[in-house]
């Protein structure tokens, strides 16, 4: 099954070299390291904001895949002081990675490294296929209000802190790791948690999993994996898929389970509701991200908080003082003229849900979409219900399918996505068109969407939405 490391205090390494350093979830485990004054260096591909800031912290980040490079750095060092982290994301030839393979160095996924970290401390893990990123920031975030000691793992950059990675005070023994549990490449079974959440489990990674049935077993073997004494807690249709057995709490949007919203109303673009729970009632709730499905996942991080023992009006404060994670719901401009989001979504239902609620604050605005696919696989596997969800758009712009891990597959591309939409306001353009095409055409409600690059686009669009006047 899972590859099982041995015991290893994963401090002891003197260099810690990642390979993929610039993506979300690597750069929090190099910050961790290098907040504990190791020698941390990393490749990628791309240079970016998250890298430039790496390299203000101190961190060595290079971007051309170099084996005399990367010989020169090691040969400080005795090959038991050195420690290589790797993403899944990084091809097997990549040259580098080659050479540390072929040469026994000390490699493990971050999934791996992330795993020895979190024996360390009691776990809260948040699983699923989406919502775990503005879940394991909001339950941050409510620890943080609650004055409660936590390391925290995040898999987005947190608007409140304006960093993925939060460090605690390591003394206390009841220090608590909070952590987003990735289901790619199966890394959250590397994750023994005290408590556990299942927000979702739609079939994604299917180049992984290989079919939905399969995607299913990983999470429920996830769900065994929390401690006897532990908590585990599943969003309603997820018991429903998984079929579990364990003792849990069920919690939804406003179905009528234990933990739930309720009295749900919109003001001037805004969510207020109710939160019904067994331990305390919490009324008159304004969360500070807009959404639907964000209600949803507050209510999971509530459940999180009162098996904590946090109380009704901290948690009330922490709701309402949540501003988010970058590109997750995350308003760019907001002015009577323009409405600008940018959000992460690359997953069908992502999309249904993020369209879905611009639609429920904005009903009476033209809304329109940005859609840059992620991955061929992906695009290829899910093409009828990216269809769907994107006809939900008044207008929709695609890009280029973006490759990340992957190499072309015939018959795949944004071209064949666009002629399945019924949608009649459509086109395929590139990133300069699609700026171009701004420049001429004055959205009411813009919205980006995708995984790739496309977060490259959104200064460019601001500016120009702001020369217009927005």
């Amino acid at each position: 099954m899972y590859l099982v490391v041995k015991e290893m205090n994963i401090l002891n390494y003197k260099l810690y070299y990642f390979l993929g350093v610039g993506g979300i979830g690597m750069s929090a485990l190099a910050r961790f390291f290098n907040h504990y004054k190791k020698t941390v260096y990393g490749y990628d591909k791309t240079q970016t904001h998250l890298t430039n800031q790496l390299q203000q912290e101190g961190i060595g980040c290079h971007f051309e895949e170099s084996e005399p490079k990367l010989i020169e750095l090691l040969k400080s060092y005795s090959k038991d002081e050195i420690l290589i982290v790797y993403t899944p994301a990084v091809p097997k030839e990549h040259k580098e990675y080659q050479y540390l393979l072929d040469n026994n160095y000390t490699i493990l996924k971050r999934s791996q490294v992330l795993g020895q970290i979190s024996k360390q401390y009691k776990t809260i893990a948040i699983a699923g296929t989406h919502g775990k990123t503005t879940t394991t920031t909001l339950v941050t975030h409510l620890l943080k209000t609650a004055g409660i000691n936590c390391f925290s793992f995040m898999g987005g950059i947190s608007n409140n802190y304006n960093t993925n990675l939060l460090l605690g005070n390591v003394s206390d023994k009841d220090t608590y790791m909070v952590v987003e549990a990735d289901e790619y490449d199966r890394s959250f079974l590397t994750l023994h948690p005290q408590i556990a959440v299942i927000t979702s489990v739609d079939a994604d990674h299917l180049d992984i999993y290989g079919d939905e049935s399969t995607v299913k077993e990983g999470y429920t073997l996830f769900s065994e994996q929390v401690k006897e004494n532990g908590v585990l807690i599943v969003k309603k249709n997820v018991d429903n898929d998984l079929k579990l057995t364990a003792k849990r709490l069920i919690y939804s949007l406003n179905l009528d389970t234990e933990y739930c919203a309720q009295n749900i109303t919109i003001q001037n673009a805004q969510f207020f509701y109710d939160i019904k729970s067994p331990i305390e009632n919490i009324n008159a709730v304004t969360l500070g991200l807009p959404g639907l499905h964000n209600i949803e996942n507050s209510i999971a991080a509530v459940v999180i908080a009162q098996q904590l023992g946090i109380k009704g009006d901290s948690i009330k404060e922490g709701l309402r003082s949540f501003s988010g994670v970058k590109r997750r719901f995350d308003y760019r401009i907001k002015t009577n003229n323009v409405v600008y989001i940018d959000d992460y979504a690359h997953h069908p239902e992502e999309l249904k849900a993020t369209i879905g609620s611009v639609k429920k604050l904005y009903p009476t605005k033209k809304i329109t979409g940005i859609f840059q696919p992620h991955l061929f696989s992906r695009t290829r596997d899910f093409a009828d219900d990216f269809a769907n969800s994107l006809d939900l758009l008044d207008e929709c712009i695609l890009l280029d399918i973006y490759p990340a891990r992957e190499k072309p597959i015939e018959g795949i591309t944004s071209h064949m996505l666009i002629n399945k939409m019924k949608l009649k306001n459509k086109k395929v353009l590139s990133k300069n068109e699609t700026l171009e095409f701004l420049k001429a055409n004055t959205p009411q409600v813009l919205l980006t969407m995708g995984a790739g690059d496309i977060d490259g686009l959104i200064e460019p669009i601001e500016k120009i939405l702001l020369s217009h006047g927005a």
